[in-house]
């Protein structure tokens, strides 16, 4: 890709590099500028488990959320790296009282009695991403495609009209400053790495009284957490946190007491009082436009996809944009990128 952009995508998170892998589809010119190479951003730290994790209900998140868990299945499916469908239990200790809010995304829920604490178990098939072979798969998808990738920060949002006439706002926590957004504050999460032992199966209890609990198998580890703490910004793990997690881990699924810990991890999510916000606003001169996608805290991955193809429509679908009014520039070799 050569020449201006139509549109500049601020943050290589999770939320950018799908709007930007979207975008270029669409035909736009696109050029990602991120602050951080994918290992140092906050989505590689992720769990990365399909589940709307502390979001209120809204009609938009739940369409978000369903559009992303079809793309992700549709990804474990073709051997896209990192990403897997698995059996997921998600235990409840509460009588049942309907599907939860987002049960209709998933497509295959049940509610089974529970045993024990438990009053109520749901099954369903939840996708899961191994973050950092997926970062890298999507920046070189967009790369290959012709998108152009550029480091750095900026001072203001408005330095990104210097680089294309439509900007999209996906800076995660920095995005308090940059939108001068006071809802936008930090949720950390610390979790803990052990060796898998050959679980397949992602379990979760997030009624547990001592805390979140939720084990999630990948290829080599599982991932054990866990915590959501609003407000913190300390990311140096706590080892009193750590051992507290293993020990409800531990009780939850008894196969992983021998398992070695291999690490720990603290991310801060970059959450947002009032849920995620994905929209549109003018620019600071006529013709300019800045599409803010930001706000998604613990539901990054879950929303991914479906946040991507509404920042699209934001940026494009306009009959003054230019790009809306080029064919999709895409070459027989990036095809079967675009099909997966």
């Amino acid at each position: 890709m050569t020449g201006r952009a139509d549109v500049v995508v601020v943050g290589g998170g999770i939320i950018g590099l799908t709007a930007a892998v979207r975008l270029r589809e669409r035909g736009a010119r696109v050029t990602l500028l991120a602050a951080d190479d994918p290992p140092d951003t906050v989505s590689a730290v992720a769990a990365a488990v399909w589940y709307p994790s502390h979001t209120e209900e809204d009609p938009r998140v739940l369409r978000w959320a369903r559009e992303t868990h079809t793309e992700l299945g549709r990804q474990a499916a073709s051997g896209v790296p990192g990403v897997v469908a698995r059996p997921t239990r998600m235990l409840l200790r509460r009588r049942w009282d309907g599907p939860p809010w987002w049960a209709a995304a998933t497509g295959d829920l049940v509610a089974r009695v529970g045993a024990g604490p438990y009053a109520t178990e749901l099954r369903f098939t939840a996708p899961t991403v191994e973050m950092l072979p997926y970062l890298s798969w999507l920046r070189e998808r967009f790369a290959s495609a012709g998108g152009r990738l550029l480091r750095g920060r900026l001072d203001r949002l408005t330095d990104g009209f210097a680089l294309a006439p439509t900007v999209v706002n996906a800076t995660g926590l920095a995005a308090g400053r940059l939108a001068d957004d006071p809802a936008v504050h930090p949720a950390r999460g610390q979790l803990v790495l052990v060796a898998n032992p050959g679980l397949t199966t992602s379990v979760r209890d997030e009624e547990n009284p001592a805390g979140i609990t939720y084990v999630h198998p990948r290829r080599h580890d599982v991932v054990l957490g866990g915590t959501f703490e609003p407000g913190e910004w300390g990311t140096r793990p706590d080892p009193a946190t750590s051992a507290a997690i293993r020990r409800r881990c531990v009780a939850l699924v008894p196969e992983l007491a021998a398992a070695p810990v291999l690490g720990e991890r603290v991310g801060l999510r970059p959450a947002r009082h009032g849920g995620p916000r994905v929209a549109v606003v003018p620019g600071d001169a006529p013709g300019r436009r800045l599409v803010h996608a930001y706000g998604h805290g613990g539901a990054g991955v879950t929303l991914s996809w479906g946040c991507a193809a509404e920042v699209t429509r934001l940026a494009l679908d306009d009959a003054e944009s230019p790009a809306a009014l080029r064919p999709a520039q895409r070459s027989t070799r990036n095809a079967s990128r675009y099909a997966q």
